[in-house]
């Protein structure tokens, strides 16, 4: 047969697969030479050559990466998908082989050389395409994955080489093989390799035919064992042979005899054994008695940690876990003297509030440690099942005790100390509310004879020292928090997060990441950087992370140059290793700004800085309150309003000036809610210094609660709220006078950077915030602005007038204007 040449035509590098003639297979093209090869043999209605990698993984082949002999094929069918990629039906026609390259820049283009198939019907050959097809059908029938009926197609083709070409593409064999088979020009030669490897894989299959019979006798087997043991069990059974479930009775009543336990615990499990002795060892009421009974043995009832009673030592551990939390500390020292004196007393139940971050969790492990008592943690965040807290009964079918016990049961010990974390984060649905299931838990009174569903005995918690954590005071129902003895954790200072970064944060980032303390060293002043400018937050979760990302960079520093030596990380090398600075730290506004005033605000992770804006325009009264704020916080902002007005007179304004303008309060970050009445103070000043045109000081921040006689109203989280304005590079901080008492919580070094003002009424507020220079300063200023504001806000025309008059005046007596 004479050979033809196809000059050129495109070409596609194919991975993990060969094209044979004949062969129709549908592929995704996803490289962009090959696409550019489908869409320019389309577009010439020419054929398209379809050779193989010799490496799947080389993503950019050269001329070099491909194999010579492949396939000419034409495109039955493309289609362009949504990512880029083209879905194509191909079909094999020719083998081929490349002469030469002459296009392989945007796409492979070749000129191929058609193989010539030299056939010689000898009855050599006959005989080797009978013993082919032989072995085809033996292959079928062994595999079961392909077809019967190919069996018959494959019987109906005489031509050998199209014969090897139909068998190929169903044998499990090598792509190099498939290549080289592809390759050989002799038919009888092509099928003798297709019948050498046909042959492997038949033997192969025998092997898993017989491993798969053997299994399946074996498991006939069992299942025959299974059932015979069945049948001897039930004949004991009848015969009464029961020896080996006496036995197990008899190891649970020794151990009920060297248990140590209350008396009524112990007779309920005699009853229980003694009921287990009477039933069927079969019985699904004999597993569910039997299960209670290992639950009462394995308890410890009165099994308690000896406590450290040093209260030097325990000091010691305190300390060298947590930096600061005096109170918490001083809390456990008094108890452990007490202990000491009295001898025997019941557990404190302590709850830490506090923002995320700051170590609630972590201490509870502390107190453990200090106090020589085993430590369990209980999460109750997102418990809303009572039965978690007490126990299911054993009537439903996998009860268990509740939490409480099984923790007991962990523990080994009848006094461990016992954290229930986030007691603010439970809730409650159809299932009961396990909040009030903890109130019998953690009375002192009570929880000596505390019943859990399960047990049905009275255990004693009196020697349990809980724990519990929760982020948000409010959230905890009242009976509850009413149990329990109340410490706040307020967020870290400054220099506080410094010490606990170094004594703690550094040493514990550097042993996660495999670092020695000699291979990195961390300055105080990167550290104060990192405070001051990566985080910000009242905990020092984040800044763990933050060191944590600073350790992982000098890791990698170590590795690649093979350095042993210490690596600094200065001030000035932070951007390299964290980044651009994400906040900035004192630097406030380059001028003071009219209606614009900086608000404190409290969160659940601590205290905020809260910028509030004011803009007037001309208008027709209206106040807009925009900025996602609650019902609470736009009726201070009315309550702010009303006072303004009423003060308009003294401000310099015209007494009608509300009907002119329309006056929009806003609080930045829209996406965040925001309530509460703290914000009072800074409303009225921002609206004060947006109509006056008097500039705002801009080193201070203010929080208060403010009335409609202009009075300023104690608030909460004062401590939190000082802290962020030290974070944040204020320097004065007004707040309520009946606040002053709060002063003493707040820290010695805050409280040094800080200029903190009392105020009792808003015209004080207004004196310290607002620029001004002196009384005949004010007095002028009130002046301009009068005059000012009559040319911005003319005033509407007579007819306008008349029809408004009235209600001017009723909204003036409804509003309890007072002549100041």
């Amino acid at each position: 047969m004479s050979s033809q040449s196809y000059n050129p035509v495109p070409l596609i590098a194919l991975r993990d697969i060969i094209i044979f003639p004949q062969m129709v297979v549908p592929l995704f093209i996803g490289r962009e030479k090959s696409v550019r090869a489908l869409e320019e043999a389309e577009r010439q209605k020419k054929p398209i050559m379809l050779a193989a990698q010799r490496d799947a993984k080389t993503h950019h082949p050269n001329p070099e990466d491909i194999f010579e002999v492949g396939t000419l094929g034409d495109i039955m069918q493309m289609m362009k998908l949504a990512d880029g990629t083209v879905k194509v039906l191909l079909e094999g026609k020719k083998r081929a082989k490349v002469q030469n390259y002459a296009e392989t820049d945007d796409y492979f283009l070749v000129n191929v050389e058609e193989l010539p198939e030299v056939v010689d019907i000898t009855p050599e050959l006959k005989g080797l395409i009978r013993s082919v097809t032989s072995a085809f059908e033996s292959y079928v029938k062994l595999g079961k994955k392909i077809s019967p009926e190919m069996i018959h197609q494959i019987n109906a083709i005489e031509d050998p080489f199209r014969l090897a070409d139909s068998i190929i593409v169903h044998l499990n064999i090598k792509l190099e093989d498939k290549q080289e088979i592809l390759e050989a020009d002799d038919a009888t030669q092509r099928l003798e390799k297709i019948y050498s490897h046909m042959k492997s894989e038949i033997e192969i299959l025998q092997v898993e035919k017989r491993i798969r019979t053997r299994v399946k006798k074996q498991m006939e087997k069992t299942q025959k064992e299974y059932y015979l043991n069945e049948q001897m069990r039930a004949i004991q059974k009848e015969l009464g042979e029961k020896d080996d479930f006496r036995n197990e009775i008899q190891e649970l009543e020794d151990k009920l005899k060297a248990k140590d336990m209350p008396e009524d615990a112990r007779e309920k499990t005699d009853k229980e054994i003694r009921k287990l002795k009477m039933m069927s060892p079969m019985s699904a009421e004999a597993t569910v008695v039997r299960n209670y009974v290992d639950w009462m043995l394995s308890l410890p009832w009165n099994e308690n940690s000896d406590d450290k009673l040093e209260l030097d030592e325990a000091e010691a551990i305190l300390d060298e876990d947590h930096y600061g939390l005096g109170k918490v500390k001083d809390r456990i020292l008094e108890h452990l003297a007490v202990h000491k004196l009295v001898g025997k007393i019941k557990g404190p139940i302590l709850c830490l509030v506090g923002p995320p971050g700051v170590g609630k969790t972590s201490l509870g492990k502390s107190i453990a440690k200090a106090t020589g008592r085993e430590f369990v943690r209980i999460a109750l965040g997102g418990v809303r099942d009572e039965a978690e807290i007490r126990g299911h009964r054993r009537t439903y079918i996998g009860a268990l005790p509740g939490k409480l016990v099984q923790s007991l049961k962990k523990a080994g010990k009848s006094n461990p100390v016992i954290l229930l974390d986030e007691i603010d984060k439970m809730s409650a649905d159809f299932r009961g509310d396990p909040a009030s299931a903890l109130l019998e838990v953690l009375d002192p009174e009570q929880n000596n004879t505390f019943a859990d569903h399960y047990l049905d005995v009275d255990y004693d918690l009196s020697n349990v020292m809980f724990i519990t954590t929760a982020n948000y005071e409010q959230n905890i129902p009242r009976p509850l928090l009413d149990r329990m003895e109340l410490i706040r954790i307020a967020g870290y200072t400054e220099l506080e997060k410094l010490q606990i970064a170094k004594k703690y944060l550094i040493p514990k980032s550097c042993e996660k990441n495999g670092l020695k303390p000699e291979n990195i060293n961390i300055p105080d002043e990167t550290s104060l950087s990192v405070i001051r400018h990566y985080t910000r937050e009242s905990g020092v979760r984040n800044l763990e992370r933050t060191f944590d990302g600073i350790c992982r960079k000098v890791a990698v520093d170590i590795v690649k140059k093979g350095t042993t030596e210490v690596v600094p990380v200065p001030e000035t090398s932070l951007e390299r290793y964290l980044g651009v600075k994400k906040f900035k730290y004192g630097k406030l506004e380059s001028v003071n700004q009219v209606g614009t005033v900086t608000g404190l605000a409290w969160t659940e992770v601590g205290g905020e800085l809260l910028v509030i804006e004011v803009a007037v325009v001309p208008g027709r009264g209206r106040l807009m309150i925009t900025g996602k704020l609650g019902e609470v916080m736009q009726e201070s902002a009315q309550a702010a309003m009303m006072y303004v007005r009423s003060r308009g007179t003294f401000f310099g304004l015209p007494k009608d000036f509300y009907f002119n303008v329309d006056i929009h309060v806003h609080v930045p970050e829209g996406a965040i809610p925001k309530d509460g009445p703290s914000a009072g103070v800074a409303m009225i000043t921002a609206i004060t210094s947006a109509l006056t045109g008097i500039p705002v000081d801009r080193n201070i921040a203010m929080t208060g609660e403010i009335t409609l006689r202009g009075r300023v109203l104690p608030i909460g989280g004062l401590k939190e709220k000082v802290l962020a304005a030290h974070r944040g590079g204020i320097t004065r901080i007004m707040i309520p006078k009946e606040n002053e008492k709060d002063i003493e919580e707040i820290p010695t070094s805050v409280r040094k950077g800080i200029e903190i003002i009392t105020v009792s009424e808003a015209d004080e507020v207004l004196r310290e915030a607002l620029i001004i220079e002196s009384q005949e300063h004010f007095m002028k200023l009130c002046e301009e602005r009068k005059t000012r504001f009559e040319k911005l806000f003319p005033k509407p025309d007579a007819g306008k007038k008349a029809s408004t008059g009235a209600e001017r005046s009723s909204e003036e007596e409804a509003a309890g204007v007072v002549a100041h």
